[in-house]
Order: C-alpha cells, then sequence, then structure tokens
C-alpha cells in the first residue's frame, strides 16, 4: 500500500475538522500551537541524535515523526503542503553550466 504525503496531509485536515475523540491529532489540535511546536523540536532533536548514532532505522522512525508534526503545524496555520512544494520549486534553479 503506497501511503504519500498527501494522504497524511488529507488525513490531518479530516481529524482537525472532526477531532475524532481519542486520536493524537486531536489530542495536538486540542492543546494549541505550544504543544505542536514543542512536539515538532522534540522530533527535530530525536532525529539528529538518531542520525548522529548513525541509526538508519531510528532515523526513519524518528524523521516520520518530524514529518507529521510538521505537516500538523502547517495544518494549525491553514498552510497546505501544495505551498511548501510551491516554494520548493521557486528555489530550484537548473544549473546554466554542466558541472566540471
Amino acid at each position: 500500500m503506497k501511503f504519500t504525503l498527501t494522504d497524511l496531509e488529507s488525513l490531518i485536515a479530516e481529524r482537525k475538522a472532526t477531532l475524532p475523540e481519542g486520536s493524537y491529532t486531536t489530542y495536538l489540535f486540542t492543546k494549541g500551537q505550544d504543544k505542536i511546536l514543542k512536539k515538532v523540536g522534540e522530533e527535530a532533536a530525536e532525529t539528529i541524535i538518531a542520525s548522529k548514532n548513525n541509526d538508519a532505522t531510528e532515523l526513519v522512525y524518528e524523521a516520520s515523526d518530524l514529518i507529521y508534526h510538521l505537516l500538523v503545524l502547517l495544518a494549525h496555520h491553514n498552510i497546505p503542503f501544495a505551498e511548501i512544494e510551491a516554494e520548493l520549486a521557486r528555489r530550484h534553479v537548473a544549473p546554466t553550466e554542466p558541472l566540471p
């Protein structure tokens, strides 16, 4: 089964709209921005540690947590992931000359 960032973004948006009881995403939205920011910071730190420890399995796990919490933060601000993609595309400049 393929599960994309778009799928995750849609799931987070649905949870934000419906706030189902028992959902961790509901918990984050209910607690608000400070809790979401705390989790983004924690997951960023844990991702850094996993990288420093050269633990690929842990790095995948922590990077997944970081991406999830970042998408929750974007949803909190009503910023669709498409805006991030557009910004990344805007920054991408094809090299005009071949690399040596």
